[in-house]
């Protein structure tokens, strides 16, 4: 399985693994069914429920609605389940993968907008739909289609391969000439990073990102940080930084 790595801007090396064609394809054919579900739902509340008439004085009311309720959904599906999904669609949700930049960050919002204008030639072509984006996924080698290669994202598999041993305070202060990236995690007390290396082990055993997440939002409160890292670099960054701060004081 082909996967990416990435040095980012906090001195942070990351590893991911890059979603398969085959999970790309089978989240969207999930999210096409869910979106023909969802049509389906809306023509049957307008012609059958609501009695609407395609013929005659209630044509240009039905058209309307329509438009309102199946095309504009159609249309701007992707783009708004990625914007608050963390990247993801239904359909990404469901095969446990989302979409990244390739510094590790989490899209911008312009990032999302140009895949999401791009879309139209990577998959919505007449005749060759989808065999562009197919194409250059296969060849880019980063799981890239052409709106990936213009944003500089790439669709990444949520689950980590294997789980991570977290490595002790020694290991992490052994990195002569390391600058910290965040000084505010010298405000952590030892047993806060004792707790921290002991909750991120098992968030990486278990691949709870749920606790991921807790714990570093708890982490951003108690240091007053600010940063578009995601959750568990971020954690890892800490105690890093932590431990050369120590060991430097």
């Amino acid at each position: 399985m082909a996967s990416i790595r990435v040095h980012t801007a906090q001195n942070v090396t990351l590893e991911y693994e890059v979603a398969s064609l085959g999970d790309r394809i089978l989240a969207a054919i999930i999210d096409n069914l869910i979106l023909v579900a969802w049509a389906g739902a809306c023509l049957l509340l307008l012609f059958g429920v609501l009695g609407l008439d395609s013929r005659g004085g209630g044509n240009t009311m039905s058209i309307v609605l329509m438009v309102l309720l199946v095309g504009v959904p159609y249309v701007f599906y992707n783009l708004i389940c990625e914007l608050y999904f963390n990247g993801q669609s239904l359909g990404k949700k469901a095969r446990d993968i989302r979409v990244i930049r390739l510094d590790g960050t989490a899209p911008r919002a312009g990032d999302y907008l140009l895949r999401w204008l791009l879309r139209i030639v990577d998959t919505s072509l007449p005749v060759v739909g989808g065999f562009v984006a197919m194409l250059t996924i296969v060849i880019n080698g980063k799981g890239q289609r052409l709106g990936d290669l213009a944003a500089g994202t790439t669709v990444i598999k949520v689950r980590p391969v294997a789980p991570r041993a977290i490595p002790q305070a020694a290991e992490l202060a052994a990195n002569v000439g390391y600058q910290p990236v965040f000084p505010q995690a010298a405000l952590l007390a030892d047993h806060d990073v004792a707790l921290v290396r002991q909750l991120l082990q098992r968030a990486a055993n278990q691949q709870d990102y749920v606790l991921l997440n807790e714990v570093a939002n708890k982490v951003k409160a108690l240091t007053g940080i600010r940063t578009d890292l995601q959750d568990e670099p971020f954690l890892y960054t800490v105690l890093r930084d932590h431990a050369h701060l120590v060991g430097q004081g």
